[in-house]
């Protein structure tokens, strides 16, 4: 195969027909609203106050058995990224038992379902910044691992702050810093911020700036 621009020139027939096949298979998957796999059976396996975990039984769109293991959040999870008048941000250093690993990352908590996503980002920020805002801006939702959980992210742009004392939950054990909007993408490019709320949320922000947009 020749690739000459957008263009493909072929050099094996064969290879035309297996492409051809490829993209028939992928246009019989087209219909974005019928679900391929069917449930024969689900069992809980798992469950506390902030996760459940399932196995279910299924067969898959080529017909076959087999199982796939979920996991529900009982929570919406919340990330809020303050920006004062200078284009500085704050985060927040904790560590991370799930990764035995220290990580730096955006103002983040739970949301209860059927709890207002807002109201919760704002307890948050106070919580664990000691800041308010005036000002709120929906950033972006975002599934944060869809092939095996449904978690949802709501990410939330707060301005016009006053700052008031931090009022952490019991156990938590808590960095703060203030820093540079710049220096916060730079940890984002060079992979010392990971978590996957911050590092959306940063970029997206990062291009709302760069276009004139926030």
């Amino acid at each position: 195969m020749i690739i000459k621009g957008n263009n493909l020139h072929f050099q094996n027939t064969n290879l035309i027909f297996m492409v051809l096949v490829a993209k028939i298979v992928t246009f019989d998957f087209m219909n974005e609203n019928e679900n391929p796999w069917q449930t024969t059976s689900s069992k809980v396996e798992y469950e506390n106050a902030w996760i459940k975990v399932s196995e279910h039984k299924t067969i898959n769109a080529a017909g076959n058995d087999g199982i796939y293991g979920t996991v529900h959040y009982k929570n919406l999870a919340i990330g809020i990224i303050p920006l004062d008048e200078e284009n500085n941000t704050w985060l927040v250093g904790q560590y991370r038992y799930p990764l035995n690993k220290y990580s730096w990352e955006i103002c983040e908590g739970g949301c209860p379902v059927n709890t207002s996503p807002l109201a919760t980002a704002k307890r948050e920020l106070l919580e664990e910044l000691g800041i308010k805002a005036e000002n709120w801006q929906e950033l972006l939702q975002l599934h944060l691992s869809n092939s095996v959980s449904d978690e949802l992210g709501i990410l939330y742009i707060a301005k016009n702050l006053s700052f008031h004392e931090p009022e952490p939950e019991d156990g938590e054990v808590l960095q703060l810093k203030k820093v540079p909007f710049k220096q916060v993408f730079e940890m984002v490019m060079s992979g010392e911020i990971t978590d996957s709320l911050s590092v959306a949320g940063i970029l997206k922000m990062k291009i709302l700036m760069d276009s004139g947009k926030l």
